[in-house]
């Protein structure tokens, strides 16, 4: 049993300690070295390691092939190019099914010679660029540029020690080294998954509210009454206090293996191509956990017990009854099986909002859970005499299941309002959303000032502080909501809310419209009426395209380039990135007059008409839905299926600048924005 327990942790470990929460692939390494030829000559030499099946373009390139490697200096008075770049290595003529031509190629190795002409007796530096681009058999990677710098000295010993030795390779590999600020060139296919910048702090966030909601499992009344129990458990027939602490230190290990497991065996059924999107926003999955957290609803407010099969309780609870570390194994699983009861709709919550996360958040949403769930039972079997800080058990662990059941309630809409975007049912717009909302909070507020009582509630003789900083939070946040009825966009809660265009009565929508109408922002025209925008549309009044080939033509005809935008119905970062970046007037600008935007919704289950189904080249499957075919593109082009996905393109499709993700930063939004557009201008010169 250890064994299996270490495994999981090992493998808990594992995934936290080489987990990238965006594939990068750098199938080309660059070393940089220098030799003397002369009194006042250098030699430069850089060398490409390649991986396996990997290859490398040679110096010359026939017009109208991809970009070829080449060498960019820094302009100096310091020293002068003799000649130009040579290979020191004689490339492979392959044929090329890319481009449909013979080309040079370099596999396993490169080595690039420069020579230079030193002009200056002092120290100085050169610095530069490779440009490169590499491809395997079955994508080619955007061109790349890799930065250099040597340091040359003639003078002082000082700096001469910094050039030893003079030949072979001798720089250490500059595969880590920023890139420069020069504007990226372009290719004709791209297939690499680039990092999000915004990844790793948004998964810190994730995790600490995986932790706030540990913190409120344990205190369901299915899980604190446990609490001394758990403690009574370990100060007994215990052979010496250190025998104590090692099994309330497994136990906790223990909780924490357990439900990061759990995270574990979600992430890896769910990071499959497409998988996730299917449990998010198919009709089946959502319905299954509205009702499911309905039912828990009505458990928390007093209608009935959920109870688990208490045999599996009893197994588990008779092995813990052996003691030793096994049995501190044992007590952990029936705490967890106990408390799932109480705490499944946070578990479910948890699990479903990081489906549409990276692989990881799963299991880093277990890992905090987890974590804030184990460490009072771990801490008070360690230290006992804490227990008599705690507060006794009574009437109000049920107030906290009754609220806990009103925000269980509340919930439960989100999945019921995914189906109604996925599938434009239109019965559950914003402004309903927000009623049933407004209904739900202030009755809990009526609730925690004790006007409301159910079934198992305790008198009420008067209210603590807590009950009335929690009701004033409670009513303030109703007032919140209200103007959101009338088109306030609500910035805060925007992820969980229905799209703004479905509310009956926008306030905001009007006068944005008279102020179109009357000359005060004026809309660029589109080419076309877009496809589908009966039933799509952009936030904030934005004109756009929601089919690839429609806004690629417009923006080819009108020389603009594209604002491409991954996202989904169910996509709760990209609700928030509209709600929070788009809305600024700066973005707004820049969206609606210098681009050409294409929304791509990867879970829209519009069905498509025969002839535009689609045979994937990723899976091999028929893609006969809206949803589908652009979830295809994303994977196949871009090798990635996250949204919110952001990519500047010209009307052929060669990218502009590095894609973006989920990040709130407006400034590093606009800068995204601005450089694509730059280097637009740049390249159509």
């Amino acid at each position: 049993m250890l064994k299996k327990i270490s495994f999981v942790i090992l493998a808990v470990f594992l995934v936290f300690s080489n987990s990238g929460y965006s594939q990068i692939i750098e199938p080309v390494k660059w070393e940089f070295g220098k030799e003397r030829t002369g009194n006042d000559g250098l030699q430069l030499v850089i060398k490409a390691t390649i991986e396996q099946n990997w290859y490398l373009y040679g110096l010359d390139i026939p017009e109208g092939g991809p970009i070829p490697t080449s060498v960019h200096f820094d302009e100096s008075g310091h020293f002068t190019l003799v000649d130009n770049t040579r290979e020191m290595l004689e490339p492979e003529i392959k044929h090329d099914p890319f481009f449909n031509m013979e080309l040079p190629l370099f596999s396993n190795e490169a080595i690039f010679q420069q020579k230079i002409r030193v002009l200056t007796d002092g120290e100085f530096t050169i610095t530069g660029f490779v440009e490169f681009m590499s491809c395997d058999d079955e994508r080619c990677l955007p061109p790349q540029e890799m930065p250099f710098e040597y340091i040359i000295n003639t003078g002082s010993p000082a700096a001469a020690r910094q050039d030893e030795p003079e030949t072979g390779i001798t720089a250490e590999s500059q595969e880590s080294a920023p890139l420069p600020e020069s504007p990226p060139s372009t290719a004709p296919s791209v297939t690499q998954d680039f990092p999000l910048e915004d990844d790793t702090r948004s998964l810190w966030i994730f995790f600490f509210i995986a932790f706030a909601g540990g913190l409120a499992g344990l205190l369901t009344p299915c899980v604190f009454p446990m609490i001394p129990m758990t403690v009574s458990f370990f100060m007994q027939k215990q052979g010496s206090r250190l025998n104590a602490i090692i099994n309330a230190l497994v136990f906790g290990i223990s909780i924490i293996a357990i439900y990061s497991g759990l995270g574990l065996l979600v992430s890896l059924t769910s990071v499959g191509a497409g998988v996730a999107n299917q449990i998010t926003s198919h009709w089946i999955p959502n319905l299954l956990f509205f009702f499911l957290f309905l039912l828990f609803a009505a458990s928390f407010f007093g209608m009935f017990e959920i109870t688990l099969p208490s045999g599996l309780a009893t197994r588990s609870d008779k092995k813990a009854d052996k003691g030793g570390l096994a049995g501190s194994f044992f007590m952990a699983l029936t705490l967890v099986i106990v408390s799932l009861s109480c705490v499944g709709p946070i578990v479910g919550a948890l699990l479903v909002e990081a489906a549409t996360g990276s692989g990881t958040q799963p299991v880093i949403g277990m890992f905090g859970f987890s974590l804030a769930f184990a460490l009072p039972f771990t801490l008070l079997a360690i230290f006992p005499s804490w227990l008599s800080k705690l507060p006794k058990s009574g009437g109000w662990l049920n107030s906290v299941k009754v609220v806990l059941g009103f925000i269980v309630l509340a919930f439960s809409l989100k999945f019921l309002s995914v189906i109604d975007q996925t599938y434009h049912l239109g019965i559950l717009p914003r402004d309903v959303f927000l009623a049933i909302w407004i209904v739900l909070f202030t009755m809990l507020g009526f609730y925690l000032l004790g006007k409301i009582k159910f079934a198992h509630d305790s008198d009420l003789p008067y209210i603590g502080v807590p009950r009335l900083i929690l009701s004033i939070a409670t009513f303030a946040f109703v007032i919140y909501m209200i103007p959101g009825m009338f088109g306030a966009p609500l910035k805060s809660i925007s992820s969980l809310l229905p799209a703004q265009h479905t509310l009956s009565f926008d306030i905001r929508s009007m006068i944005r419209d008279a102020g179109v109408t009357g000359g005060g922002m004026s809309q660029p025209a589109l080419c076309e009426e877009p496809k589908y925008s009966d039933f799509l549309h952009l936030p904030h009044g934005l004109n756009g395209y929601f089919d690839l080939e429609q806004g690629l033509e417009c923006a080819r005809e009108l020389n603009k380039p594209v604002f491409l935008d991954f996202v989904g119905h169910a996509c709760a970062n990209c609700k928030e990135m509209e709600a929070k970046v788009w809305s600024d007037p700066r973005v707004l600008q820049r969206l609606r007059d210098d681009f050409i935007i294409i929304a791509l919704y990867v879970d829209d289950r519009t069905r498509l008409p025969e002839d535009e189904w689609i045979v994937s080249e990723f899976d091999g499957r028929v893609k006969n839905t809206i949803g589908s075919r652009n979830l295809d593109y994303q994977m196949t082009r871009f090798n990635t299926n996250t949204q919110p996905y952001y990519i500047l393109i010209d009307g052929s499709e060669n990218l502009l600048n590095q894609p973006r993700g989920y990040n709130l930063n407006i400034d590093a939004f606009i800068d995204f924005l601005d450089t694509g557009l730059e280097n637009f201008r740049q390249n159509r010169q």
